[in-house]
């Protein structure tokens, strides 16, 4: 009955361009009066997914509900960042009715799970649930498939199926944590793959973990929020890789931003960032960019090889119209030969 009384909290976690933000819009979209308060942390500080959620137009999704931790990977920065934005979140004099924290797709669960523990919070907010989304069918294909084996009618074995890949660690910690899997883009898959994909997935979630397919994260709320869960008070049930350890770094990460000018031809930007995709596996490019003779700025996001682009808001009267892009990958990116392929200093090859 204690829980009752707390706040709810929905840990929404997941790997780079799963869906979380598309899912998180979605929410606020069907919330029906429902106060609910985002805490977005995001990989890079160009704040590409807060500005999405701020400019969707839907009401109760105004810019002081939406609270943005950029200063690294929320699971590494608890006691600086995620605690005193919590203490104010409740401390408010109108306090909300659900709180959603959508985690960068580095961040592992469990520690920020962990976090409810403290003082300044137990006993004001529980976590309600926690909600791993998932693109099906780059799971599908094997990319982030824990088990090789598991997964042979999908796909033959690939180098990324390393059980040492940071990757797997933290996709596979994201999925040991969650009350409840989202199969998000199951619409690319066939009755076959989704099985195939399903069967796979229930080797490795908890007993009870329900898998939920959706596609454009389009699912009731009520079916995410409402789980009682009380995650903090059943950490053990939750194994980790990282069990043991006092904290974890992402040095196989790494992230740059990519200043551009105004982009007059749209077409021949999506043709250099596809090639720079391709040739150097970049995982998510995301951003925002000035095209001459319009009003709205253009925002722009990639996840592997699929490259979405609109326009999403008017420029601003004080804002200053630029062009930047925020570059995700694993470590080691070429950042000088990346910066001249998108900038069109560098010949595009054939797509």
């Amino acid at each position: 009955m204690n829980s009752l009384r707390k706040i709810p909290a929905t840990v929404i976690t997941g790997f780079l361009g799963a869906g979380k933000t598309t899912l998180v819009r979605h929410l606020m979209e069907q919330a029906n009066g429902k106060r609910i308060a985002l805490i977005i942390n995001e990989f890079g500080d160009l704040g590409v997914d807060r500005e999405i959620l701020a400019a969707c137009g839907v009401e109760g999704c105004t810019e002081d509900t939406i609270i943005e931790l950029a200063n690294g990977c929320i699971c590494c920065t608890v006691a600086d960042e995620f605690l005193p934005t919590m203490d104010a979140l409740l401390n408010r004099a109108d306090p909300p009715d659900h709180i959603v924290i959508e985690t960068s797709g580095l961040a592992l669960p469990k520690p920020l799970v962990k976090a409810f523990h403290w003082p300044e919070i137990r006993h004001r907010v529980t976590v309600d649930g926690v909600i791993a989304v998932i693109d099906a069918n780059a799971t599908a294909a094997g990319r982030f498939a824990d088990d090789p084996e598991a997964v042979q009618a999908m796909r033959e074995a690939d180098d990324s199926l390393d059980h040492d890949n940071p990757l797997e660690e933290v996709f596979t910690d994201q999925l040991l944590c969650a009350d409840m899997v989202v199969l998000n883009k199951a619409d690319l898959l066939d009755d076959a793959g989704l099985a195939a994909l399903e069967t796979a997935l229930k080797a490795q979630v908890r007993p009870g973990v329900h898998l939920v397919p959706t596609a454009y994260g389009k699912i009731d709320p009520a079916v995410l929020l409402g789980l009682d869960k009380a995650a903090e008070d059943d950490l053990d049930a939750r194994p980790s890789h990282h069990d043991g350890d006092d904290e974890h770094d992402h040095e196989d990460f790494e992230t740059f931003f990519i200043d551009l000018g105004p982009v007059e031809d749209l077409d021949a930007l999506e043709a250099r960032l596809l090639t720079a995709i391709n040739e150097h596996d970049i995982l998510r490019i995301k951003g925002f960019l000035d095209v001459p003779g319009k009003a709205m700025r253009h925002l722009v996001q990639a996840v592997g090889p699929r490259l979405d682009h609109y326009y999403d808001r008017p420029w601003k009267a004080d804002e200053q119209r630029a062009s930047r892009l925020v570059v995700i990958g694993l470590h080691g990116l070429d950042r000088d030969a990346i910066t001249a392929r998108i900038r069109g200093l560098a010949p595009v090859a054939a797509l």
